[in-house]
C-alpha cells in the first residue's frame, strides 16, 4: 500500500506527497473517518489508495506525535517563536507563554527577535540581558533587525530537516520573516496545483513548503494561546530549568508555592533562576487553578 505524508488540506481535499517525492495525489479521506472522529492533517504521514495517477483515498493516518489548531498542522519539530525588540516593546510575560505552549506540545522552540536596530543603548542592554536567560536555559535565540541581509543565511541551517512553524504576537514581523526565506525556495506555494494541473486556489490554506531538507508553513502560526487543556502538575515540565530540578524538590507532586524544601524557590532565591520567569509560572499557575471544571455532556 502506498504511503505519503499531506503538505497541502485545501476544501476536504487532501494533497499527498508519495514515499519518493515526485507527485503529488489528491485525496478525500475515508468515509469511516467522519464516524472514527478523525480528521487528517497537514504533516500527516498516511497510507492511500491511488484510484488514478493524480487522485486517491486516504486509507490510514499514522499516530502523531503532536498536533497544532493554528495552524491545523501536525508532526511539527520546532516553532520559531517572532517577537520584536520594540514597536511593539518586547514583552517577556507573552514570550514565556508562547514557550510553555510549544513546550507543552513537544515541540522545540526557537527565539526570533526583530527591531533589534529601534533599540536605544540603554534597552539593548536590558535586552542582552533576556537574550542571555533564555540562552542559559538552552533556547536558540536569533536577534535580527530591519532588512538584515544576514537573516535568510542564519534561518536556512535552523530549518534544515525539520518541520517548522512561525508564532508570535501581532505586528512583530512574522510576515516579513517569511517572505525573506519563501523567494529562496526551490519549491513554490502554486507547484502543488501545477502538478495536479489545476488553478492556483486563492481560499487561504495551509501548506507545507520544501526547504533546506526541511518543511516550512507557509502561514504564520497562532498569535495567542490559553492553558484550557492543560493541568497544574504538567505546567513545570513546561520550564526546562524547573524540569532540571524537580526531582530535588522534597515532595514528588510539589508545585514550587508555598511547599517547604522546593529546590525550584531555592533556585531562584539563589538567582540561578530568574525571578521573572518564577513570576511568570505562578501567574500561569494561577490560570489554570482558577479556571472553572469543564463538563462532560455525558
Amino acid at each position: 500500500m502506498p504511503k505519503g505524508q499531506i503538505r497541502k488540506a485545501l476544501s476536504g481535499f487532501y494533497y499527498v506527497l508519495d514515499e519518493d517525492g515526485k507527485r503529488y495525489i489528491q485525496c478525500r479521506g475515508r468515509g469511516v473517518f467522519r464516524n472514527r472522529q478523525i480528521t487528517p492533517l497537514v504533516g500527516d504521514y498516511v497510507d492511500y489508495k491511488a484510484d488514478n495517477d493524480l487522485e486517491g483515498t486516504i486509507l490510514h493516518v499514522y499516530e502523531r506525535k503532536n498536533e497544532l489548531v493554528r495552524p491545523p498542522i501536525t508532526n511539527v519539530d520546532q516553532a520559531i517563536l517572532v517577537f520584536s525588540a520594540k514597536q511593539p516593546d518586547f514583552h517577556p510575560l507573552l514570550l514565556d507563554r508562547f514557550l510553555t505552549a510549544i513546550e507543552s506540545h513537544s515541540i522545540q522552540p526557537i527565539i526570533c527577535l526583530t527591531k533589534m536596530d529601534l533599540l536605544k543603548e540603554t534597552e539593548t542592554e536590558k535586552i542582552q540581558h533576556f537574550i542571555a536567560d533564555y540562552e542559559k536555559i538552552g533556547y536558540e535565540v536569533i536577534p535580527t533587525f530591519i532588512d538584515d541581509p544576514a537573516l535568510k543565511d542564519r534561518l536556512m541551517p535552523v530549518l534544515e530537516g525539520k518541520i517548522s512553524v512561525l508564532a508570535g504576537q501581532s505586528g512583530v514581523g512574522k510576515s516579513t520573516l517569511l517572505n525573506t526565506i519563501l523567494p529562496s525556495l526551490e519549491l513554490k506555494t502554486d507547484d502543488i496545483s501545477k502538478a495536479l494541473n489545476r488553478g492556483k486556489h486563492t481560499t487561504r490554506h495551509v501548506e507545507l513548503i520544501a526547504v533546506n531538507n526541511g518543511l516550512l508553513a507557509d502561514t504564520p502560526g497562532f498569535s495567542s494561546f490559553d492553558f484550557e487543556t492543560m493541568e497544574r502538575e504538567e505546567l513545570s515540565a513546561c520550564f526546562p530549568e524547573f524540569a532540571a530540578r524537580s526531582n530535588a524538590c522534597k515532595f514528588r507532586e510539589c508545585l514550587h508555592m508555598n511547599e517547604p524544601k522546593c529546590a525550584i524557590k531555592a533556585a531562584v532565591e539563589a538567582k540561578e533562576i530568574p525571578e521573572y520567569r518564577y513570576k511568570h509560572y505562578l501567574k500561569f499557575l494561577e490560570e489554570i487553578m482558577s479556571r472553572k471544571p469543564r463538563y462532560s455532556n455525558d
